[in-house]
């Protein structure tokens, strides 16, 4: 067999898809884990942190490893280290071991999604790139559509250890066709941060456990402001060891440029709000109001149905208007939604009174998601691009680890599982919470490009901080 780029895009667009569907399959499949398990709320956050937080920190490792070892044989490796992580999910006798698998996969997809789009750069030339990565974009987008419906959907119809099962078939398949039609590649060799991964592991596992254990342990003890301090000192540490060290794996210089360190601080508080939003809503419609996981799945639709409508319109007007005003709008637009939520929510709430809030949120992330990142993107020299792509999505990821864990620390002290009403009281200052995270990232985002006249009369992005960099 030879190399074919049409094979190219498509094992890449369905082993990203299959990771990124673990991101959002899990959600309306917790309520079981619970009950099966017989699983904590910190251990429930747990089973989605594990998992985002070891594939955020590793995936710039998981990329130099690919220059460094080979793109093909390393995104294969992912597939194979992901597909046995998946098994050992299902397989899981108790809450602690999945919670080791989930860890597992977290690695696995910090492999596979960087290597994905790096090969799909590879196999085709400019003038098809933009094309081809368009489709891998919208493939994987059907994990945020179908992720809660699908994951409800095998929890109900067969049993919650299925949403892991079926990425078994499907990765360990997928490593011979990427053998057999992707071509070997390679980039510069450089040796992954092996310092610098320790700091920023170890950073954010200090702070998130402090988060977690707040509330059971007092946050006033030692355990607890021990760890968040021991985080915060550790991140910088790693913020010092990444300015001097060689080979970064975050740089810090492209931080120099305004709309970079905007947008990034941006996207870190807006997935911050929807991860965490995301944890609850299925977590209310199943505890608090007795739907089904498929049932909640499907109502979870308004919410997500809206990438695929208000982000094509964003990306098409972004170039005459400025990435600033969709960014602002869209996390106001998100806060406004998620504030809305908490004021209405409650066990006997009508479905029809969350819809239109739901549309709010989720048309606000679709609109400051690709204005966010075209910022990003747009603020640094071609060469540093891979790099620049690398630390954004990092900082995404934390910023969902990050949201998590403080929307679970408000929950547990305003609320808890034991009835409907007490759900709810949680959920409301929870989700409350998520609605200020959506304004802090609003904040950040006035930081964006502006768009200034040129001397022809129309108008380009004005970018501050770009010369710095380059």
């Amino acid at each position: 067999m030879r190399t074919s780029p049409r094979w190219v895009l498509g094992v890449a667009s369905v082993a990203s898809l299959m990771v990124a569907l673990d991101m959002l399959v899990v959600t309306t499949a917790l309520p079981a884990i619970r009950a099966h398990l017989g699983a904590s709320i910190a251990q429930l956050e747990w089973t989605v942190n594990a998992y985002t937080m070891s594939f955020a920190v590793l995936l710039m490792t998981g990329a130099a490893l690919g220059d460094r070892f080979g793109r093909r044989r390393m995104f294969a490796a992912g597939l194979g280290l992901f597909s046995l992580a998946s098994a050992a999910c299902a397989l899981a006798p108790n809450v602690g071991l999945l919670i080791a698998a989930r860890a597992v996969q977290g690695a696995g997809a910090a492999l596979v999604m960087p290597l994905a789009l790096t090969l799909i750069g590879a196999a085709f030339g400019p003038e098809e790139r933009a094309r081809a990565l368009g489709v891998f974009s919208g493939v994987t987008g059907l994990a945020v559509l179908g992720g809660p419906v699908l994951g409800g959907a095998i929890t109900q119809g067969i049993a919650w250890q299925w949403i892991f099962w079926v990425n078994v078939p499907i990765g360990l398949l997928t490593i011979p066709v990427v053998f057999a039609r992707v071509g070997e590649s390679f980039g510069p060799r450089r040796a992954p941060d092996a310092i610098g991964l320790t700091l920023v592991s170890l950073a954010a596992f200090g702070i998130v456990w402090g988060l977690v254990r707040g509330n059971s342990a007092g946050w006033g003890s030692l355990e607890v402001v021990g760890t968040l301090i021991a985080g915060v000192l550790l991140a910088g540490g790693f913020v010092a060891w990444e300015r001097r060290t060689a080979a970064p794996m975050l740089p810090t210089a492209l931080f120099r440029s305004r709309p970079f360190s905007a947008g990034n601080a941006a996207v870190f508080f807006m997935f911050g709000s929807l991860s965490g939003a995301v944890f609850f809503m299925a977590q209310f419609l199943q505890t608090a109001q007795h739907h089904g996981p498929l049932a909640a799945g499907i109502r979870l639709l308004p919410w997500t149905a809206t990438l695929f409508v208000v982000a094509p319109l964003t990306g098409a007007r972004i170039g005459r208007v400025g990435e600033r005003p969709f960014a602002v709008a869209g996390l106001l637009l998100q806060a406004a939604g998620m504030g809305w939520i908490a004021l209405v929510a409650g066990p006997d709430v009508a479905y029809a009174r969350l819809i239109v809030p739901l549309v709010m949120a989720g048309a606000g992330v679709s609109m400051a998601l690709p204005a966010i990142q075209n910022a990003v993107v747009g603020s640094v020299a071609p060469a540093s691009l891979g790099q620049a792509s690398g630390t954004f999505n990092t900082l995404r990821q934390l910023g969902g680890v990050f949201g998590v864990a403080a929307l679970v620390a408000v929950f547990t002290g305003s609320g808890g599982y034991a009835t409907p009403q007490l759900f709810s009281q949680g959920f409301t200052a929870a989700i409350a919470v998520s609605a200020g995270l959506s304004l802090l990232g609003a904040a950040a985002s006035l930081g964006l490009p502006r768009r200034v006249p040129d001397a022809a009369g129309a108008t380009v992005p004005s970018r501050p901080g770009l010369a710095a960099i380059e």
